[in-house]
């Protein structure tokens, strides 16, 4: 095995890539689950957002508008689980699993003519002579704007929840969205808002896969990224910047496992592309149990139907 093969730095730099989508999705369910709503359909509202800005780049010619339908797809798709869980009081599980399969479904139709086309190009930030820094300027200055705009996000909402009043009012919904509602706050409207936001974010994570990452469409591309977009909240105890460093550390085993594999590694790849997907079956499972998720700090309205007139 030749490890001098690796870049450390091309390494770091993709490994940022390689995060980005599940960060964004991950950061967007973040804000859903600190409202008390548990979305499982986070995979299905990715491979939306691929699909839909796949489609319209490519109709286009413009990333941009690709993006945006993306983001458009993803929360409108997130608002019909907001509605069966919201209005119709339909068990959060159970409709989040079924929008996964509805997603991966109503992506393969729409994508099947889109097989094998290319899209736009979408160009790198220019920071001018910053991008020909040693090692910083390939590390930092090197990518697209999505990239920057994720860490935005994570920015943004850590500020939000953090700092302002519509923050403290969405954390105390997921904590006991009785005393909200006695308070007067708007629950069911307050998790909407949070739902739409969620799958704005998760639809952005999914085109940037199609349009950046790979670029191109496959029929199940995310490939479970949903899944451990997932996981990493939980894991993160519901912290933005947790979430953050659990992103990278995906993205960096995921870049690490390609290039062992092109240096030559005896240990076989397949050990290192299952790791991510058992931990998000233990991460499943501790959802599941309330005395681990209190240890973890998770919101206590967490996945509870919200009875407004009882």
């Amino acid at each position: 095995m030749d490890l001098s093969a690796i870049n450390p730095v091309i390494l770091v730099a993709s490994l940022m890539v390689a995060a980005t989508p599940i960060l964004l999705a991950a950061v967007g369910e973040l804000v859903v689950e600190r409202s008390g709503v548990l979305n499982l359909g986070v995979e299905g509202m990715m491979i939306t957002g691929a699909i839909c800005g796949f489609a319209i780049a490519v109709e286009t010619g413009s990333p941009t508008i690709g993006f945006l339908a993306a983001m458009a797809g993803g929360a409108l798709l997130a608002m019909v689980f907001g509605v069966l869980t919201q209005f119709l009081l339909s068990n959060h599980v159970a409709t989040g699993l079924a929008l996964t399969l509805f997603g991966l479904g109503l992506s393969a139709l729409l994508g099947q003519g889109y097989v094998g086309v290319r899209p736009p190009a979408t160009p790198k930030m220019d920071f001018g002579p910053l991008s020909d820094l040693p090692v910083v300027g390939r590390i930092v200055f090197g990518h697209d704007l999505v990239v920057y705009v994720s860490l935005l996000i994570v920015a943004g909402v850590w500020a939000f929840l953090r700092y302002t009043r519509a923050g403290l009012i969405l954390r105390a919904v997921g904590e006991s969205h009785d005393a909200a509602h006695a308070l007067g706050y708007r629950v069911v409207t307050i998790r909407l808002l949070a739902i739409a936001f969620g799958g704005a974010c998760a639809g952005l994570g999914g085109a940037y896969l199609s349009l950046i990452r790979v670029p191109q469409w496959t029929e199940g591309m995310t490939a479970g990224a949903g899944w451990i977009a997932l996981a990493l909240v939980v894991f993160a105890s519901w912290r933005p910047w947790r979430v953050l460093v659990g992103a990278y550390l995906f993205g960096g085993v995921t870049v690490l496992q390609l290039n062992l594999q092109a240096a030559g590694a005896a240990v076989p790849v397949e050990i290192l592309s299952m790791s991510p997907y058992l931990i998000t079956i233990l991460v499943l499972v501790i959802i599941s149990s309330d005395r681990f998720g209190a240890r973890l700090g998770a919101p206590a309205s967490l996945g509870r139907v919200f009875h407004a007139n009882r």
